[in-house]
């Protein structure tokens, strides 16, 4: 008798069972998107191991992020390059001539690589598809060029500090490879980097412990220097800004990255396993990972920031 009832349609309840089904397995979807990204949320500035510890020297540093790529100097033995692939897996790309040993490197927007070449006073130039080496730039009265940061436009900039007499100078260097001095009878001038729109010079004194911003004019000369920040302890290296400006600081000797907002303010400091981090490169897909060189493990340690590096934008990978 139901079954005559024309109000009952038998073939209407698989339908109401799969929207009902869809419904939950969407439910259930999101809320696992939001842990998944809640997740991700948490692991930031949780720095881990992404490199074997001693593959490199106590002389690591560097580094940079090129087409996936991680370089940095001084790969197994002093006067190297070693690269790294996504996985941490780690091989030499060259040797130095005979003589020299990096230090910083930065890369343009072809993909070349240059190195602070410090124990020549030079910077050097690698094409990193041949793997030629030339001298781009070379003054014999620069201390030792140690770390470098490029514009966007190419022009490099260098710090040149003399650590027995605790003193320092800064270089700009042109495309043309002409050395220009900016800054003479500084500290031991160290990190350097540039803000995202290119409008600030930042120079680190390591042994004073200041980190000094310059206003940048287009034509490479700098004025207006102001203290951007003073730490009350331990030393300083490498430094690189995220896109949003913020100064990412390595603190040699105390096992952190100190984050300066750009107005200079403290916002967080990010503990390493290792003591001495000696630089810093953003990377990764979506340039939000940050590898740091450890002197003191030998290795690369690695943590998930908030922002993109400058360089990721600039030149992307």
């Amino acid at each position: 008798m139901k079954n005559s009832d024309p109000g009952f349609r038998p073939q209407l309840i698989p339908l109401f069972l799969v929207h009902f089904v869809v419904i939950v397995f969407l439910l259930i979807s999101c809320g696992a998107g939001a842990e998944s990204e809640s997740a991700g949320q948490n692991d930031l500035f949780m720095a881990k191991d992404f490199t074997t510890p001693g593959l490199f020297t106590p002389g690591i540093e560097g580094p940079a992020f090129v087409e996936g790529m991680l370089y940095a100097v001084n790969f197994s033995t002093q006067g190297t390059i070693g690269m790294v692939n996504s996985d941490g897996e780690c091989a030499l790309f060259v040797t130095l001539p005979e003589g020299s040993i990096g230090n910083g490197i930065r890369c343009n927007d072809l993909g070349d690589l240059f190195v602070a070449d410090y124990t020549k006073h030079n910077v050097l130039k690698i094409d990193r598809q041949r793997k030629s080496i030339e001298v781009y730039a070379h003054n014999d009265s620069m201390n030792q060029p140690n770390d470098l940061a490029i514009r966007s436009d190419g022009t490099l900039f260098a710090s040149d500090p003399n650590w027995q007499e605790g003193t320092g100078k800064l270089w700009r260097i042109d495309t043309d490879g002409s050395t220009h001095l900016l800054e003479q009878n500084m500290g031991t001038t160290n990190g350097i980097e540039l803000s995202p729109d290119d409008k600030y010079l930042y120079v680190n004194e390591s042994v004073q412990r200041n980190v000094w911003r310059y206003d940048l004019a287009d034509d490479g000369t700098i004025s207006n220097k102001m203290k951007f920040h003073e730490f009350p302890d331990f030393g300083m290296d490498g430094m690189r800004c995220d896109n949003q400006g913020n100064l990412f600081v390595t603190r040699h000797g105390k096992g952190t990255v100190a984050i300066l907002s750009p107005s200079g303010d403290l916002v967080r400091e990010v503990a390493l396993q290792g003591k001495k981090p000696s630089n810093i490169a953003f990377g990764g897909r979506d340039g939000r990972s940050c590898y740091i060189p450890l002197q003191d493990r030998g290795c690369f340690e690695v943590f998930r920031s908030e922002f993109p590096g400058r360089s990721h934008e600039l030149f992307p990978n």
